[in-house]
């Protein structure tokens, strides 16, 4: 079955690619560096291959890859070209760094002619249908420094390489060919809209293209204010605009959402390539950009090779994560001041969120060794202080910030502490993170939003029925799916960590002694009001008078935190209630599976999803609080380092199976703990690099 298109005013075939168009070669030799692995740093973990020739279809489509900058732009696909979410595209462009996020290039549709015979690349999936059928000709997929396509045709080989502008909103495709003449057309796929949204040709809209020298401009004149540039030194342009309608993301579809687009296309680029040569395409969202091929990929290669040069003796799965953290450190920038790092909380859709930098900090920065842009992150967050609350998040389209988070700001101390530890850097811990620390500190303990502040007990108190201020957060309407309000475990847990902290690295004495015996309080108030001597483990929450014993994670970072108020015993009986009711091979669950409330399963509605987000729902990042409680109270044991070890180990082949490279946010409570939600996230990979590296140093 062919899909119907629109030329104009006609319609025409699906299969819209012309024939027989002339092109005189122009490549650039300066830029003719082969992509090959001989260049690769031997610090660096090799690349993922996928070899594609007789897999089946729908498990390639699970494989995705996800190309980042250090603006908040990204490019993401599946393994053999095929959209299947909304968010996928050679080109997010972020047009207020690291936010306000336009999908602009959908995709580059190819068609190659090599004497006779025609090959059409791509892979499209519409309704009950795949059209192309590009998959056929591909042999292999390769997650490189710039992501590879190796097709075979007939008796040739063709190559697509994909790369990112470093701190532009551009991206590179480029092709090359084993042996010549082919004739290459490709015809670019444009989108044009906020990258939540789809684009439907029936709503208002005002997409029109301009030829300009080598090559075209589009923009669509109602949404959005620049225009995508498409520019090809080493091909010539055709217009032929066309709408194709009704291409299929199934996995929008898979979590219930609207899953059909309307994309729009200029005409085409053509070019006869010979073997050696190259022909690239350009997409810059703005002002056209040039954008070096192989300087580019060297550039990345470099910093990816900074990111891994104390751990070359370690294994692929402990190289491969420190280059992934390059992914989620941005610049954000603000109207009146230099851009600052900031950490972006994960892959497609999630911005910069505080909670997540400062649980995330720790391994993605520091562990790598990265301490000037981890102080940039410090700085970026401490400046937005309000009322001694660090921002829940920044906004996805503006400089602005939202408060309502009880957790962030204690994270944030605790961070500061690790950062420390780290460098020792002492001058930075006086100037800017004690005074951000004791802000919070003063702020919490004397009333702040939310109803926050310290009790006679000295405990933590916070929102109520109404609000979620922890991480466990899901809300359908009103409704919150896991009410936590008053006071959480570790969010007590955090207040006591703090307040131990400061105690130790205020330089006044009065002032050490000030914390030290609010410390004291609070470690004596956390076990009379904490602990189940039913269970032998920690209550979750107490939000009134009556304690929730609900066995979920939270209780972990009484622990795992770097003081804690238990007593050695119940320490060990908490890390063993969690290992038993919560512990998977990808983390641990949000609740008990004995619990009435647990679901086992994400689900595919929004609500269902909302509701099994925190009630089951296995959460990646929490092996790493897990991993260094157990540690902790097997006093870091040889057999305990090799349990600790073998429990990491399914990481190593999750990482060549969804976002690859990269650790996904969820995964299913139930087994085979199927991934969800977010293919790439902050903590995720944060936490399992961290632990990994705990153990290390203490197996030495």
């Amino acid at each position: 079955m062919r899909r119907k298109v629109v030329f104009t005013k006609q319609i025409i075939r699906f299969q819209a690619f012309p024939a027989n168009e002339e092109y005189n070669s122009s490549s650039d030799s300066a830029d003719k560096i082969p992509m090959t692995e001989s260049n690769q740093n031997e610090a660096l973990p090799q690349p993922i291959r996928v070899q594609c020739e007789n897999e089946p279809l729908d498990e390639l489509l699970t494989k995705e890859w996800l190309l980042t900058n250090n603006i908040g732009a990204f490019a993401s696909s599946t393994v053999i070209g095929c959209n299947t979410r909304r968010y996928h595209g050679l080109l997010t462009a972020a047009t207020s760094p690291p936010v306000g996020r336009i999908a602009a290039l959908s995709s580059v549709m190819e068609k190659v002619s090599v004497g006779d015979t025609t090959y059409e690349l791509a892979t499209n999936e519409f309704p009950s249908t795949f059209s192309p059928h590009g998959v056929d000709y591909l042999a292999e997929f390769c997650n490189d420094i710039a992501p590879r396509y190796v097709y075979r045709l007939g008796d040739i080989e063709l190559t697509k390489e994909i790369i990112l502008a470093e701190s532009a909103n551009s991206v590179a495709i480029r092709y090359s060919v084993s042996s010549g003449p082919a004739t290459l057309h490709l015809w670019p796929f444009v989108s044009l809209r906020d990258f939540h949204h789809l684009r439907r040709v029936h709503q208002p809209h005002q997409i029109t293209f301009e030829q300009t020298e080598g090559g075209v401009f589009v923009e669509d004149r109602n949404q959005t204010a620049q225009p995508l540039h498409l520019i090809s030194k080493d091909a010539e342009f055709s217009p032929r605009p066309q709408w194709w309608y009704q291409f299929c993301y199934r996995a929008e579809m898979a979590r219930g959402q609207d899953c059909f687009e309307d994309l729009y296309t200029p005409g085409f680029f053509v070019c006869e390539l010979q073997a050696g040569q190259f022909c690239q395409l350009t997409a810059s969202f703005g002002d056209p950009l040039p954008l070096g091929f192989s300087t580019t990929v060297e550039r990345r290669r470099e910093r990816l090779a900074k990111l891994t040069e104390d751990i070359q003796s370690q294994d692929e799965t402990t190289r491969r994560l420190a280059t992934a953290t390059d992914a989620f450190v941005a610049k954000r920038h603000f109207p009146s001041t230099n851009p600052k790092a900031t950490i972006l909380a994960g892959f497609p859709w999630f911005a910069d969120w505080g909670r997540d930098a400062f649980i995330a900090l720790p391994g993605l920065l520091l562990e790598t060794k990265q301490f000037q842009q981890a102080r940039e992150v410090f700085s970026t967050f401490a400046e937005a202080i309000s009322d001694g609350m660090i921002p829940n998040r920044f906004d996805d389209y503006s400089t602005n910030a939202h408060y309502n988070s009880i957790d962030a700001s204690l994270w944030f101390i605790v961070a500061a502490e690790r950062y420390v530890e780290a460098c020792g850097d002492e001058t930075f811990w006086n100037q800017t993170l004690f005074p951000a620390a004791e802000a919070i500190l003063k702020s919490y303990h004397d009333g702040t939003k939310f109803d926050i502040h310290a009790g006679a007990d000295g405990l933590i108190f916070g929102g109520s029925k109404d609000t979620q201020l922890t991480w466990m957060d899901a809300k359908l309407g009103d409704e919150a799916i896991t009410p936590r309000h008053g006071k959480a475990v570790e969010i007590n847990s955090l207040w006591h960590s703090a307040h131990r902290i400061m105690a130790q690295r205020s330089h006044d004495k009065k002032l050490s002694e000030h914390y030290e015996h609010r410390a004291e309080l609070i470690a004596s108030s956390f076990i009379k009001a904490f602990w189940n001597p039913t269970v032998e483990c920690l209550y979750d929450a107490i939000p009134d008078r009556q304690a929730d014993a609900s066995i979920r994670p939270n209780q972990i970072f009484a622990v795992s935190l770097p003081h804690c108020p238990l007593s050695k015993q119940q320490q060990k009986s908490v890390v063993d209630i969690v290992g038993e009711k919560l512990l998977t091979p990808m983390g641990l669950r949000t609740l008990s599976p004995d619990d009435s409330r647990y679901r086992n399963v994400y689900g595919s509605s929004w609500e269902s999803r909302d509701r099994a987000y925190h009630q089951g729902t296995v959460w990646a990042w929490l092996i790493g609080p897990y991993i260094e409680a157990y540690l902790k109270v097997e006093d870091f044991a040889p057999h305990a380092l090799t349990r600790a070890k073998l429990l990491l180990s399914s990481f190593d082949s999750h990482l060549n199976q969804v976002g690859l490279g990269y650790i996904s946010e969820i995964f299913d409570g139930d087994t085979p703990h199927t991934p969800r939600g977010c293919i790439a996230q902050a903590w995720s990979v944060a936490e399992v690099l961290r632990a990994k590296k705990l153990i290390e140093r203490h197996q030495k």
